[in-house]
């Protein structure tokens, strides 16, 4: 460990894993995504919730069992670059720059407009002040970031039960979700790609690993509530919304959420959900800057990118160097199109590729490294974690493909961003040599 790792200051605790976990995983898709899965599965759209699941369930048993027998800062990094290969490892992270660009994009653009909903606002240079407010919330400590992430999931826990129940007990109607397969099982199993993103950035905290307070015990444990409690609090609103629209009213929503609280809170619809939308996004987005910020660290460190990024303020205990860098990285964003499928697009890909290779990485480690297994705190046998390690490994790498019939551009863009990043990576390396 380097000095500058060493220097991270240990501020996440069990609860801040899971908040991080579950305010990355809920943003901006479960505002939108069960109206298209609805339509695909009709109410077996809640068997598509748990079916979406599985393949992040085999993705957070190789991140709780990676975190807990190698905790570091910037792991998406760290972890192909030291079990696989130093040069997967770039290319991992640099395509992730991608990935996270869109991201915050996204979450900024989706922010704004449903502020826009209580206010008019102008899209972009609000879209800046969110980014503004999210570096805020990331300078001064990590402490400060998961203090921050931990109130808002609290109140984004509150809104949706205030929706489950209100809705589940006073308004929602069982009889709607018959028949529940009405296109039959293949239906359920069509949906279940739209409802994947509900889940990815489970794992966050890993990305912090050095920075998380006991974090052999913490990691796993704190993976397994933030994907366990992802899954109820889906499975419940999507219930409700099932319950009080119908499957057909709610398949044709362009805001199914809204709509369906708009169906038994009256004039609290809109300040409610709005207010939900806001603190969920703001999650992801604080989850984002803490996550990518360790990554750049990360390879900064390792002398692939710039060393300026690798600095950790001395009071604060944060790399602030690269949270500046995720900010500009941010503001550059938003020349991006802003158009949410290929936007979408660029974020999941890399995303994907990323899940894919922290998969296989569980498999080398348990086949090749018995020390580093019998260190992890979370450890299946070791032929078993193989065995979950390698098809985790093959669902994320089939599940890139899937959006090829969608939209071209993204797979483009991330093509030439990929050159860009072998033109960078081998002149610096020969650079280094020479």
């Amino acid at each position: 460990m380097s000095d500058h790792t060493s220097s991270l200051r240990k501020g996440i605790g069990l609860w801040g894993v899971v908040s991080m976990g579950l305010g990355t995983a809920v943003g901006v898709s479960i505002f939108s995504a069960v109206s298209p899965a609805t339509a695909l599965a009709g109410p077996g759209m809640l068997l598509s919730v748990l079916i979406a699941a599985l393949p992040m369930y085999l993705i957070a048993v190789s991140y709780a069992y990676l975190g807990s027998a190698d905790p570091v800062s910037g792991a998406s990094f760290v972890w192909p670059s030291r079990y696989l290969s130093p040069t997967l490892g770039f290319f991992i992270a640099w395509m992730r720059i991608i990935a996270n660009m869109g991201a915050m994009v996204v979450l900024a653009l989706v922010l704004v407009r449903y502020v826009s909903l209580l206010v008019p606002l102008p899209v972009k240079p609000t879209m800046f002040a969110v980014l503004v407010l999210a570096l805020l919330a990331n300078i001064f400590g990590v402490h400060v970031a998961a203090r921050a992430q931990t109130l808002m999931i609290g109140a984004l826990i509150v809104l949706f039960g205030l929706f489950a129940i209100w809705g589940g007990f006073g308004a929602a109607e069982p009889a709607r979700l018959e028949p529940f397969l009405p296109h039959g099982i293949h239906g359920a199993i069509a949906a279940a790609p739209l409802l994947m993103g509900l889940f990815f950035g489970i794992e966050a905290a890993t990305e912090a690993g050095s920075e998380v307070a006991e974090s052999r015990r913490n990691i796993p444990l704190g993976i397994a509530l933030a994907i366990g409690s992802a899954t109820v609090l889906y499975t419940a609103v999507a219930f409700v919304a099932l319950g009080v629209l119908g499957p057909e009213a709610l398949a044709g929503s362009k805001a199914p959420i809204l709509e369906t609280a708009q169906a038994f809170m009256g004039p609290l619809a809109v300040p409610v959900i709005v207010l939900a939308a806001i603190v969920a996004i703001g999650t992801s987005l604080n989850s984002i800057f803490t996550m990518f910020s360790r990554s750049l660290f990360a390879m900064a460190e390792a002398g692939v990118l710039p060393r300026v990024l690798s600095q950790v303020h001395p009071r604060w205990h944060v790399p602030h160097m690269a949270l500046l860098a995720v900010f500009a990285i941010g503001c550059m964003g938003l020349f991006m199109p802003m158009e949410l499928t290929f936007l979408f697009l660029a974020v999941n890909i890399p995303n994907l590729a990323k899940y894919a290779s922290i998969c296989f990485c569980a498999l080398r480690v348990a086949r090749d490294r018995p020390d580093l297994h019998a260190s992890a705190s979370f450890r299946p046998a070791r032929r078993q974690m193989m065995m979950l390690g390698g098809t985790g490994t093959l669902c994320a790498m089939g599940l890139i493909f899937v959006g090829l019939e969608t939209d071209w551009r993204p797979y483009v863009l991330l093509l030439i961003w990929g050159v860009l990043g072998a033109v960078w990576y081998f002149a610096r390396r020969n650079g280094r040599e020479a």
